[in-house]
């Protein structure tokens, strides 16, 4: 019975894939905030060694794992040069601008484009689930987007009218808003929306429809990490934990399935600029897949430590020699330009993931499954 109840789910790869890696970090990460917490060793700081895996090996490497999407795919080259070829430099120009205006500028606007960018994930994996419930009430998907944006959104309204001991990118960086009573009232609306979610699943099992997991997963393990990491603990390795896991890993491990179906669809007739790139994506290669994630990622935070910020020396001492610009004019073009690969991520990764386009190649590729391919 479970194996059918499993089987019958609308997976994006397999029950074991999204489980391990779509589902699973989250609530799995937010379970051992919670036991970490409680237990009272939840140091006030992250180490650099743990700032290392988390900020370096997830959340900058989730950033390049777009590349294996778009900029190493001949054929979403050849699709949309126009796109490709100038998102970097408008990124660039764009963020000259803003530091020009300001650092606290430049980077307030950078930091609200992340958050854009995190919310819109969850609410994509959670249309990308309920992809397959059709000739329901439009209430009930209405109902589903506003839970999902809800869970994200209640956290951060949280934050601005609340002092935080962690910040997004530097102290500052998102606005203070000294209304309290805006959070309660968002509190309120939030748990009157997480209630009509409850009410709508229970008609859907009395309809005979059926529970959709991996879609009720995502939510709980939606609401679970940004509440926990954001409101409930003040600590800045839990929120960075909870916030860095949940995100970074569940992308990765969907451009890597995506990049195995797209193997195996094509075959020997890859669209990857080199053949080598398509064997990163089988299981005994996938190490290699996140060696070259941790590469550049590396590779980025060693020049802005260089350059910028001189934090992590122990970690980056190759990068030591560089010239520091800390408080130098140089920054306003060289800080976007650091910038560049993450500002690039956040706009391409809002135009190629785009459900409402029919039969786009992604989605060929993505739910091959389905079509019976592989």
């Amino acid at each position: 019975m479970a194996h059918s109840f499993l089987k019958g789910q609308p997976w994006i790869f397999s029950a074991r894939f999204d489980l391990g890696f779509i589902l699973a970090p989250a609530l799995v990460v937010t379970l051992a905030a919670v036991a970490w917490s409680l237990s009272g060793r939840a140091p006030s700081e992250t180490s650099p060694f743990v700032w290392l895996v988390l900020v370096v090996g997830v959340d900058v490497a989730h950033v390049y794992s777009t590349l294996f999407r778009t900029y190493l795919d001949r054929a979403e080259l050849s699709a949309r040069p126009w796109l490709y070829g100038l998102t970097p430099l408008i990124a660039w120009l764009g963020g000259c601008l803003l530091y020009w205006c300001g650092s606290m500028v430049f980077w307030r606007v950078l930091a609200y484009a992340a958050v854009f960018h995190f919310v819109r994930q969850q609410y994509g994996f959670m249309m990308i689930y309920a992809r397959g419930e059709r000739g329901l009430p439009p209430l009930f998907r209405r109902i589903d987007k506003t839970a999902i944006y809800g869970a994200t959104l209640y956290p951060l309204i949280y934050w601005h009218c609340h002092q935080r001991q962690f910040s997004w990118f530097i102290d500052g960086d998102f606005i203070r808003l000294d209304l309290p009573l805006l959070a309660t009232l968002a509190g309120f609306a939030y748990g009157a929306i997480l209630a009509a979610y409850v009410v709508k699943e229970t008609a859907l099992l009395r309809r005979g429809v059926g529970f959709n997991l991996p879609r009720n997963l995502l939510l709980v393990g939606t609401a679970a990490s940004w509440f926990i990491g954001i409101v409930l603990f003040d600590n800045d390795l839990v929120f960075t934990g909870t916030n860095i896991i949940a995100h970074g890993i569940p992308y990765i491990a969907l451009i890597w399935g995506y990049g195995r179906n797209q193997a195996r669809l094509q075959g020997g007739r890859s669209s990857l600029l080199a053949p080598w790139i398509a064997r990163l994506f089988i299981w005994r290669a996938a190490p290699l897949y996140m060696a070259a994630l941790f590469g550049l990622a590396y590779l980025e935070e060693g020049l802005w430590d260089g350059f910028v910020w001189r934090e992590h020396g122990g970690l980056f001492g190759i990068f030591s020699g560089l010239p520091s610009l800390g408080s130098s004019d140089a920054l306003i073009w060289l800080a976007p330009l650091l910038a560049v690969p993450q500002a690039t991520h956040y706009i391409l990764d809002a135009v190629i993931w785009r459900m409402q386009a029919r039969n786009t190649n992604w989605k060929q590729v993505l739910f091959a499954h389905e079509t019976g391919r592989p």
